[in-house]
């Protein structure tokens, strides 16, 4: 893994190839990295690294057991590590993805005993860098935010790097701006849909989607 004092600073649009492939290097290596996603800068790791999560949750000022919105590279891999409450859900995501909804879902059996918690929120970002970098390292991936707890969001590049140059392995960066808004967080680990936060996405729009799979199999039976 990188030193702290060698902390890597990289311009993901330069070279968007190099950047993915030092990402999971150091996902692979239990380090930790900020990156941009389709919502707010994120704060990455691998969830099934014990030590990586610890120095997350040291970063973040958070108890170690804090769980985070998990990002999934697509419908096929998040059925691994997930049971759904309600077949329709899964055409619902199918409908919603890739955005910024992140959605709460009840783990399988086994990965309720790796992670030690019964959901998880997930999310397929609409992000470019970040699907390359799910499709790179074929696992899920930590996106939490680049602050403290009770702290604002940190989001952009120059105090990311001030803020964190010293703390984390590597800041993948783009100069061409986020927009600072947190993903919608829904729960979906019952029969219905719940709202959480409200951020990106409305949830009246979600709920509408939602009903429209729900009326189109009762309409078809």
């Amino acid at each position: 893994m990188l030193k702290k004092n060698k902390t890597l600073i990289k311009d993901i649009d330069e070279n968007q190839s190099a950047a993915i492939k030092a990402a999971a290097k150091i996902f692979y290596e239990g380090g930790t990295f900020i990156y941009p996603t389709d919502t707010i800068y994120g704060l990455g790791a691998n969830p099934f690294n014990n030590d990586a999560m610890t120095k997350l949750s040291k970063i973040k000022e958070r108890p170690v057991n804090k769980q985070y919105i998990m990002l999934i590279g697509d419908l096929e891999s998040l059925m691994r590590y997930v049971n759904f409450a309600n077949e329709l859900h899964l055409d619902f995501l199918r409908k919603i993805w890739p955005n910024p909804v992140s959605v709460v879902l009840t783990l399988n059996e086994y990965y309720q005993s790796i992670l030690n918690a019964k959901t998880v929120a997930f999310r397929i970002p609409d992000n470019t860098f970040c699907r390359k970098l799910l499709d790179e390292i074929n696992m899920p991936l930590v996106s939490t935010s680049a602050n403290r707890a009770n702290e604002e969001p940190v989001n952009e590049y120059n105090d990311l790097i001030q803020k964190y140059k010293y703390e984390v392995d590597a800041i993948f960066y783009t100069k061409k701006g986020i927009m600072p808004v947190s993903s919608t967080l829904i729960d979906l680990s019952s029969d219905h849909l719940f709202l959480v936060r409200e951020g990106k996405m409305k949830f009246k729009y979600l709920t509408k989607q939602f009903d429209s799979i729900v009326n189109k199999i009762s309409t078809e039976d």
